[in-house]
């Protein structure tokens, strides 16, 4: 079966690690935004230049620009055959713009892989990524600050998917291999 998977869920959760696993199995790429962003930008392809003008100035790259970038990477010949979406959508107009890109492209929804941890958990990880990765921007108040965005802007959308029957729930803490078994298991079920 053709696996088109969205996964959610707050910074820290494991969702580039469970990606990444998720995309050896099933033989699909992997596209987080961040990625679509570097290689539009690294390419100077004409969505990268317009994305560029909004980060050299520190702003977000506006949603339109960013559904173009979305549709253009989804549409490449290697996502064919399926893929594993992170990062997007992270609000209810990407949710439609989404749902308007997948129908034009012939190609639904699989399912929508939603993983979560305690608040505490989520905090320990990301400082701790900080710490081994050097990401200055990791400080405490900017994590709780994006987990709270998360929570108020992001994690309602998880709603809009268990209404349509595509939500796959994963509790994302403990093993990390095990993690990943559990989600093949309820995506194998459906």
């Amino acid at each position: 079966m053709v696996q088109r998977l969205l996964i959610m869920g707050p910074q820290g959760v494991g969702k580039g690690t469970q990606a990444a696993l998720l995309s050896k199995h099933y033989g699909i790429p992997a596209i987080s935004t961040g990625d679509i962003f570097r290689y539009n930008l690294k390419n100077g392809t004409e969505l990268g230049m317009q994305a560029k003008a909004y980060t050299d100035k520190g702003e977000l790259v506006p949603d339109e620009l960013t559904n173009k970038i979305v549709k253009d990477r989804l549409g490449m010949e290697d996502a064919a055959q399926g893929w594993i979406l992170d990062g997007y959508p992270r609000s209810s107009s990407q949710v439609e713009a989404l749902d308007q890109m997948l129908q034009e492209l012939g190609t639904p929804l699989t399912a929508v892989v939603a993983l979560d941890a305690d608040h505490d958990i989520l905090m320990k990880r990301i400082a701790k990524r900080a710490e081994e990765e050097g990401r200055a921007d990791d400080t405490p108040e900017a994590i709780a600050k994006r987990l709270d965005i998360y929570a108020e802007k992001t994690a309602p959308l998880l709603d809009t998917y268990k209404s349509r029957g595509l939500l796959v729930a994963v509790d994302g803490q403990g093993e990390v291999d095990r993690i990943s078994q559990t989600i093949i298991e309820e995506l194998d079920r459906r």
